[in-house]
């Protein structure tokens, strides 16, 4: 196994949504493939132990101590981490939060993961909505209750409405609709008269027609839908009519669903925006 290839564990005794997000975006700086091995709900000492097992045996196959990112709020779990495990072990909570306790003069709730007693947290139950209301609001299928809405996303067929929809809605528990501009939006001239009322929600998404046409060939090839010409009509109005609607708009041509999502964020500023 060469260094490109490095085993990394996540080890959680929540979900380890935290821990894997984190060790992702610290990893991201290296050019390698770790190979990911997650461990969630590592919340006993049992476990703990398991853990380590497992741990220590894939160090001794790989010949390559694994990197193991750490979660762990419960000190008597970590510490059979912390004394058994020959991997390279970073304490996430460690590193940051005694620090804060120390820094801020209070101990923390230590609360086990992100998602910890749901059944009391309106801002899940928030969340749960708030997917539900995309769902319900993806691709132009309902104008129920588009007052509800935090944002409407419009822009032409395929140019990434409904993943990002969903993104600010699972991350950031806001209820975002969207609607495709279509050939009769286009005869118009005129955004979709329901959205109309709603015009300062509205945030465009638009990309390049060549990579408009690949998208859509995966879908539909050969057809005049996913013909270069017309989604280079398609764009062509689409960003006019943004224009002259005074819509923000950007091109999703080169940008991750994060980038969108930020800057949606950014532009739109909803009030009712969690983490």
């Amino acid at each position: 196994m060469t260094p490109r290839t490095r085993t990394v564990f996540y080890v959680s005794d929540g979900t380890g949504i935290t821990a894997e997000t984190f060790g992702n975006a610290v990893l991201a700086q290296f050019e390698i493939k770790p190979r990911h091995v997650r461990l969630p709900f590592t919340d006993t000492v049992d476990k703990a132990h398991q853990a380590v097992r497992q741990i220590n045996h894939t160090g001794e196959v790989e010949g390559m101590r694994p990197i193991v990112f750490t979660t762990l709020a419960d000190m008597e779990v970590l510490e059979v981490i912390e004394t058994g495990c020959k991997g390279m072990l970073l304490d996430m909570f460690g590193t940051f939060v005694r620090p804060l306790e120390i820094e801020l003069a209070m101990k923390s709730n230590h609360r086990i993961g992100r998602f910890s007693d749901i059944s009391k947290s309106k801002e899940y139950n928030d969340r749960i909505a708030a997917i539900d209301f995309s769902l319900q609001h993806d691709d132009g299928q309902s104008n129920r209750d588009l007052e509800s809405a935090d944002v409407i996303l419009v822009g032409v067929s395929r140019s990434g409405k409904t993943p990002t929809s969903l993104y600010l809605a699972m991350q950031h528990g806001l209820k975002a609709a969207n609607y495709p501009l279509i050939p009769e939006d286009f005869d118009r001239r005129q955004l979709p008269p329901a959205l109309v009322p709603f015009r300062k929600k509205i945030f465009g998404l638009t990309i390049q027609p060549e990579r408009l046409a690949e998208i859509r060939n995966e879908r539909r090839p050969n057809s005049r839908y996913a013909s270069l010409e017309n989604c280079r009509y398609e764009v062509n109005e689409a960003e006019a009519m943004m224009r002259r609607a005074g819509i923000r708009w950007l091109s999703t041509t080169t940008k991750s669903i994060e980038e969108i999502a930020t800057t949606i964020l950014q532009e739109i500023r909803p009030e009712r925006l969690s983490y």
